[in-house]
């Protein structure tokens, strides 16, 4: 009989002193990330979008939001982003992600930047306070400001994200649709929200100019948004062969590590080579 035969073997293949293990690092992980959030812990990575017809200079910046402990280490999204979407953490981060971003705005008057947010955090009365605080008296802040919300999230929740499109669009803030085409999406639904752009998923676009399948995905996503008269947006751009294919292609605008990685040194104070990445 081998190992992998025995009792022990089994009790720790059916995964309970490994599957306790992962959550109490779970658990831990996530009080730490409460903890700075708490404190206000975060700041924002900055990664350039670029317009298709120029390049070289950036359309506007996407803000990322990084959360720090108290080491000042930089807590990696993967260990809990996807486990906070339906928590009030998550709410608390969109919060946090949408202070820093209201602060960077009113820093930089030439400055257009987006920033995330789920679409469960409609509503929420901390968050439509610091956004209605961040914007009071000041129109030209608010025509700045993007606010992305995720395919998944947006397509959940159509009814209340479509009040609340409308009601600040009024007040001159634009919409992204982010990660295009990663879910099931209800194309129906795209009429009524009216985004002022689309940004399509990066499964899409890496190695598009040499997947023929990429290419085809990519080009039906484009044609979705451009019957809707919104702009485009590729994702994950990461090498100059994508970058022309996508400009052929129409895209109107390109991120990606291409063109700029995400960096907590904002680019357009220091745009040194020794800005550091995040």
């Amino acid at each position: 009989m081998t190992l992998s035969d025995g009792p022990e073997h089994s009790e720790i293949e059916r995964g309970s002193p490994v599957d306790y293990a992962i959550d109490q690092q779970a658990r831990l992980t996530l009080a730490t990330v409460q903890d700075s959030v708490s404190r206000g812990d975060g700041v924002l990575a900055f990664q350039p979008v670029v317009q298709a017809d120029r390049p070289d200079r950036p359309a506007f910046y996407e803000g990322l939001i990084r959360i720090i402990d108290v080491t000042g280490r930089l807590i990696p999204l993967r260990d809990f982003m996807p486990r906070v979407e339906t928590m009030e953490l998550g709410r608390q981060i969109d919060c946090l992600s949408l202070s820093l971003g209201l602060q960077t705005l009113a820093q930089e008057p030439a400055l257009r930047l987006s920033v995330n947010m789920s679409a469960r955090t409609i509503g929420h009365p901390d968050w439509t306070r610091i956004l209605l605080q961040g914007i009071a008296g000041r129109e030209s802040l608010a025509e700045r400001l993007i606010l992305e919300i995720t395919e998944s999230s947006a397509m959940d929740l159509p009814d209340p994200v479509r009040r609340f499109m409308h009601d600040l669009q009024g007040r001159g803030i634009s919409f992204a649709l982010d990660d295009f085409g990663a879910g099931y999406t209800s194309f129906r639904y795209l009429q009524d929200f009216c985004f002022d752009m689309i940004k399509i998923d990066g499964r899409f676009i890496r190695d598009i100019a040499r997947h023929r399948d990429n290419q085809v995905l990519a080009r039906a996503l484009q044609t979705i948004a451009h019957h809707f008269d919104m702009f485009t947006v590729a994702e994950s751009v990461e090498t100059a062969e994508d970058a022309a294919f996508l400009i052929e292609m129409g895209v109107d605008c390109l991120q990606g590590y291409y063109f700029g990685a995400p960096t907590i040194v904002p680019p357009w104070r220091s745009p040194s080579p020794e800005s550091r990445r995040m």
